[in-house]
């Protein structure tokens, strides 16, 4: 991920720091555990980002089903345009639809306007492909600004971002590597991201985080952890 700043206008709170988003992710866990996507003790929400793709997401709803488990899609509105039938299975399903944004871009080089546009655009067509409005809005590349945190106010919008990762979108990701990656992570209140195709990542990538989900889910059951959506984790 390029070097970038982060601006955080909630609670009279200004965080601005020049680095990836995972180097001021414990910075936001401290000072705002319910955007870092701290929930309830005995919760793992499951996120994931950059979707529809007509090849891979319908594996995750697939693999979800056999599983008999929820969870939280953030998609991109020009992908949903062109897939709106993979919006409306996500919902279907049972599983709950978010706003990654128009474009995954970053919001700090966008021209003033663009991000509030684009964040309203995504929330109404989400709303128009669905039927199901959509209540969290995670940026892409976990960025922040502050026109970006406005503008998701102005639509109703959660800010979330997340707790662990599992860096499933590298070249050389694997199963294994996603669950070692995110095995210090995985614990009572989490926002666990993985992605559901290679729309920023590697190609074929998202087979790593396809992968490892079976595993994923069990170890959490066996420690008696619900896994779901945001919709259960207890952030409002």
């Amino acid at each position: 991920m390029a070097r970038t700043a982060l601006t955080l206008g909630l609670a009279g709170l200004a965080l601005v720091h020049a680095a990836p988003a995972a180097s001021w992710l414990p910075v936001v866990r401290r000072r705002l555990p319910r955007l870092a996507g701290e929930g309830h003790g005995d919760h793992v929400a499951l996120t994931f980002d950059d979707g529809p793709d007509p090849d891979s997401t319908p594996r995750f709803l697939d693999e979800l089903r056999r599983l008999d488990c929820r969870a939280t899609f953030f998609v991109v509105g020009e992908t949903l345009t062109r897939h709106p039938d993979v919006g409306r299975r996500i919902v279907a399903d049972g599983h709950e639809i978010a706003v990654h944004g128009w474009r995954h871009r970053y919001a700090l080089l966008a021209r003033p306007g663009r991000v509030t546009a684009e964040i309203g655009r995504t929330a109404d067509l989400v709303a128009a492909v669905t039927g199901a409005e959509p209540v969290w809005y995670r940026p892409p590349y976990g960025v922040l600004s502050a026109e970006a945190l406005a503008a998701a106010r102005r639509h109703r919008l959660r800010p979330v971002l997340w707790t662990a990762w599992g860096r499933d979108w590298t070249r050389s990701a694997s199963p294994a590597s996603v669950l070692a990656t995110l095995a210090p992570g995985v614990r009572g209140g989490a926002t666990i991201l993985l992605h559901d195709c290679d729309h920023t990542s590697a190609p074929g990538a998202w087979r790593s985080a396809l992968g490892a989900l079976p595993e994923l889910v069990a170890r959490c059951r066996s420690a008696g952890l619900r896994v779901g959506p945001l919709r259960d984790h207890g952030l409002r």
